[in-house]
């Protein structure tokens, strides 16, 4: 699917990262895989409420290694351009042994949820926050705001409401007001952002609404089509 501002791909990412033109991307906002799957005590069922899902989708379990994406992001990047991505604590490492190296600057952002999963047993702290890796070179495009809104925290509610897609249900549907602010602070209106894990198209959403473009990838049939509508729902109502 191609639209003006708007190109999207049902596939293996991989190979449709290789298609793109080099510095033809000015940010890149991804949310891959966190690998947590090994880590899961499986779903909990209480009697007085619904089932707490601990589960995650089978593709978490899909090996995901941050250093495979190195050339292809750096090559299709702008010079001027930036790499956020969404992860957690246990690929943290790998991701900045790959790509502090190659950046001037190598950050992160945690975006506390302020209303996590509860842990019923009480076994351990709440899974209360997410990490974004950020990375750039100097000259890199950056919109600086007031410093109170520029602290590397940022508190939201997980997906929920209207926004949260039932059907498909994707277990890690980032909330718009999140990805926003990374849009806004990152790039600017009528600059090009890639998401080559769009899952249902959450960061093409915001790009869309703030005047960005946009090209995503998605290799789940299910959640490709439910970012496929959002998307053209988008543009739609911002003719």
């Amino acid at each position: 699917m191609t639209k003006r501002n708007l190109t999207l791909h049902q596939g293996d990412s991989r190979e449709h990262i290789r298609s793109l033109p080099d510095a033809s991307v000015d940010f890149i906002l991804t949310d891959p895989p966190y690998n947590l799957n090994l880590y899961s005590t499986g779903n909990i069922s209480l009697a007085w409420r619904k089932d707490i899902n601990n589960d995650l989708a089978a593709w978490d379990g899909e090996p995901f290694d941050p250093a495979e994406w190195r050339p292809e992001f750096l090559r299709v990047l702008k010079p001027t351009g930036n790499l956020f991505a969404f992860t957690s604590y246990n690929l943290l490492g790998q991701w900045h042994a790959a790509y502090d190296p190659v950046f001037d600057t190598f950050q992160y952002l945690v975006w506390h949820k302020t209303n996590p999963v509860p842990k019923i047993y009480r076994a351990g702290f709440l899974n209360s926050c997410e990490l974004v890796v950020c990375m750039w070179n100097k000259g890199h495009t950056w919109n600086f705001k007031s410093q109170k809104e520029m602290h590397n925290f940022i508190e939201s509610p997980i997906c929920m409401g209207a926004e949260r897609l039932q059907d498909p249900k994707h277990p890690t549907q980032k909330p718009l007001r999140v990805l926003r602010h990374l849009i806004e602070i990152a790039s600017n209106p009528g600059d090009l952002i890639y998401d080559p894990f769009m899952g249902v198209g959450s960061t093409g959403v915001a790009a869309l609404e703030l005047g960005r473009g946009f090209v995503g990838a998605e290799i789940d049939p299910a959640y490709f089509a439910a970012a496929e509508r959002r998307l053209e729902a988008v543009q739609v109502r911002m003719v």
